[in-house]
């Protein structure tokens, strides 16, 4: 089994999150399937895998590694219509699809990444395959347990989840305690990042200059539910006698934003960039390592992948406090750890790093040692790699068991 495993992962099919985790494992030669939590085109870095989902998008960047289960459609109209059609006859049509899935592919392991979009259809199909479903594995991101595990709308589900589900895994060890507390008590694996690691070679070769040079700001643009990105630029503006010949670069923005932005830069003079949505991994790391400082705030978060980024490509961070930052950053000495709505504490922050060109410089040398301890990409690949081995193993142990 351990030769061939086959995988169904439960998974956002857009997110580079999702692409960057099934890298990992998509070149042993496993049979790797996804069924898309909801119904969005699959990301451009999805390879070597299978997809299933009742209805289908054309899309232009089809990779020809990626087989497509279900029906294609060319009109996104028509999409529209079907789905409305179903839902009106069969409001579960998706969940439903899921279990005469699993039923049908039979897989070694269902893996569901993040507890709300992954977690939630595998919950269902669990309640109602009982004691034929799989082996689970719960990835927590980001938010997943930290906010939602308070909420009266998810808390159930949440607890629910973790009781059900044989195996854990997060990137940061305060979510394995929350598991803990929310009634977990499968197997928890290390923490590991939900985006996987770094060629940290190749990262190292985009670098052209030390960050006390550079005179870019990156700014990580979410406002809403948890994002706080409008105290970030709040902030900025009352820096705004130290930001000549700088140039703020957004990424991930929200509609709000967008609006603040350009109000910021008409009022201030001082030069943003808005990047698109759907911008490459390749151009935010470049971002990064063009780029004085990262900031990124929101009043809940897990580990940051864009705060490894910056920890990468020698960006000083500037993390929210409501995040794992504190297992990876000293506050003051390779990053600041700030409360994600107090734009005063956020200002003199922002202060002190663009003012201090030892500070940034001692902290790119101090993270790119943590990166090379914690983020290389064959490192942590070995790591996710040896996860599945390890249910394999588990797997082989109890089919042998229950023959004898």
């Amino acid at each position: 089994m351990e030769n061939k495993l086959r995988i169904l992962f439960i998974a956002l099919p857009n997110s580079i999150h999702t692409a960057r985790w099934i890298s990992q494992i998509n070149t042993l030669g496993w049979d790797i399937h996804l069924f898309p939590s909801e119904s969005y085109p699959i990301h451009s870095d999805l390879k070597n895998l299978t997809v299933h989902d009742v209805f289908f998008i054309k899309q232009k960047n089809k990779v020809i590694s990626v087989k497509f289960k279900g029906i294609i459609l060319k009109s996104p109209k028509i999409l529209r219509v079907l789905r409305g059609i179903l839902l009106k006859f069969s409001p579960n049509f998706r969940d439903k699809k899921l279990v005469k899935l699993i039923k049908n592919l039979k897989p070694d392991i269902v893996h569901s990444l993040g507890i709300q979009h992954g977690g939630y259809p595998v919950l269902e199909a669990k309640k109602d395959l009982g004691l034929d479903f799989p082996p689970w594995i719960v990835s927590s991101w980001g938010s997943d347990l930290y906010l939602f595990g308070r909420l009266n709308e998810h808390k159930q589900k949440v607890k629910e989840i973790l009781s059900l589900c044989d195996y854990f895994t997060c990137d940061c060890r305060r979510d394995i305690t929350l598991s803990m507390n929310y009634g977990f008590s499968g197997t928890a694996f290390s923490p590991l990042p939900g985006g996987g690691g770094f060629d940290l070679n190749a990262c190292q070769k985009m670098i052209k200059s030390k960050p006390s040079k550079r005179r870019k700001i990156l700014l990580k643009g979410y406002q809403g539910w948890s994002g706080r990105a409008l105290v970030g630029l709040h902030a900025l503006r009352r820096c705004g006698n130290l930001l000549r010949g700088f140039e703020i670069i957004i990424f991930s923005a929200s509609s709000d934003v967008r609006i603040a932005a350009e109000l910021f830069s008409s009022e201030t003079g001082i030069h943003v960039s808005i990047l698109p949505d759907g911008t490459q991994h390749s151009e935010i790391l470049r971002q990064h390592c063009e780029s004085r400082i990262y900031l990124g705030l929101g009043i809940s978060d897990g580990l940051p992948n864009s705060m490894l980024e910056s920890i990468v490509m020698g960006s000083f961070p500037i993390q929210s406090s409501t995040s794992c930052c504190d297992e990876w950053i000293t506050d003051g000495e390779n990053g600041f750890i700030v409360p994600p709505e107090d734009v005063d504490i956020v200002e003199n922050a922002l202060r002190k790093v663009l003012i201090d060109d030892k500070l940034v410089d001692k902290a790119a040398e101090i993270n790119y040692e943590v990166a090379k301890e914690r983020l290389n990409y064959n490192f942590l690949r070995k790591q996710a790699i040896e996860m599945y081995k390890k249910i394999s193993k588990r797997l082989n142990s109890n089919n042998m068991n229950h023959n004898l």
